[in-house]
């Protein structure tokens, strides 16, 4: 198993962060459930050696929400075209309001005894001016690759979901945050 303790600066060229939406509403068979990528962020994740026990893993990250991109629309009365992507991404910079962005400081990580089981990391988003507990469980299908995901209630935060066709298609207010990171082995073993 490889040492991953030590620094690590990761960015988009390690993984991905995704956001999922779904709708709701008399009008939601018209709508699409989206799948979004925030294309811009970056990620520090500090790591203890096995003989630090002074310290615990630190997970901190910050993430550009005007980079917000559609990659999947699921669903809906017909396909997701070329223009709705466009509009959804107006749409969405309008409801975040000008340079949005969020930042993650966790508080606490939990390795489970099985290294591939994973874990979860407890810490404080702070979104729209608002800061809030949150929890993301992760596993570890292999050593140094990370898949998580947590669920965030937007209006906890202040940002009033989408709302169509006079309140009959809406985004659901709870939307799924996604990521897949690969943390290397620092080079000569030090980070």
């Amino acid at each position: 198993m490889a040492d991953l303790s030590g620094k690590h600066e990761l960015g988009p060229g390690d993984g991905r962060v995704l956001v999922k939406t779904g709708r709701e509403g008399l009008a939601a068979r018209v709508g699409h459930d989206l799948t979004l990528e925030i294309t811009q962020w970056s990620a520090r994740v500090t790591i203890p050696g096995d003989d630090d026990t002074s310290e615990s893993t630190i997970v901190t990250a910050d993430l550009d929400l005007g980079s917000l991109t559609v990659r999947e629309g699921t669903g809906g009365a017909k396909p997701l075209s070329d223009k709705d992507r466009g509009d959804i991404q107006k749409q969405a910079r309008k409801i975040l309001g000008s340079a949005p962005s969020a930042k993650f400081q966790s508080t606490r990580v939990f390795q489970s005894a099985s290294a591939t089981a994973g874990g979860a990391i407890e810490g404080t988003l702070t979104l729209n001016g608002t800061s809030r507990s949150i929890r993301l469980e992760f596993s570890s299908p292999e050593s140094g690759r990370y898949r998580g995901s947590t669920k965030i209630r937007q209006s906890e935060f202040g940002i009033t979901p989408y709302s169509g066709f006079f309140g009959a298609l809406k985004l659901r207010d709870e939307v799924t945050v996604e990521f897949e990171v690969t943390i290397k082995e620092p080079p000569n073993g030090g980070g």
